[in-house]
């Protein structure tokens, strides 16, 4: 099972994540690798752990690379020059692995 099956339960999801791929790959070449850089950093600095969340953020990043290389925009018009403070403010109120290590170690030292 691959990591992204594991977060991603049901068929329906999976087909979901499957459609937004396919989205991805039809951006020009450059708006796909933001969008596969932008995943990428999503997934190693912290990991998105919910479903919704992850449609949410990803189906957004889509709608906008989507209407920008409609409208000829380069993708730090639509980002900022810090894409990765682009990508942190995307997911400040999302839970994140990160999220579940620390509740996990409060629970751990508040039970003593």
């Amino acid at each position: 099972m691959s990591f992204i099956e594991k977060i991603i339960g049901s068929l329906a999801d999976k087909r979901e994540w499957k459609e937004m791929e396919a989205r991805a790959k039809e951006l020009p070449s450059e708006y796909f690798n933001a969008y596969k850089a932008i995943q990428k950093y999503m997934w190693t600095s912290g990991g998105l752990t919910d479903w919704k969340d992850i449609k949410r953020i990803f189906g957004g990043i889509l709608d906008l690379l989507e209407e920008g290389a409609a409208e000829g925009k380069k993708v730090t018009d639509l980002t900022g020059e810090d894409v990765a403070a682009f990508c942190d403010e995307l997911v400040k109120d999302a839970k994140t692995w990160n999220d579940k290590y620390r509740a996990k170690l409060n629970d751990t030292i508040n039970r003593d």
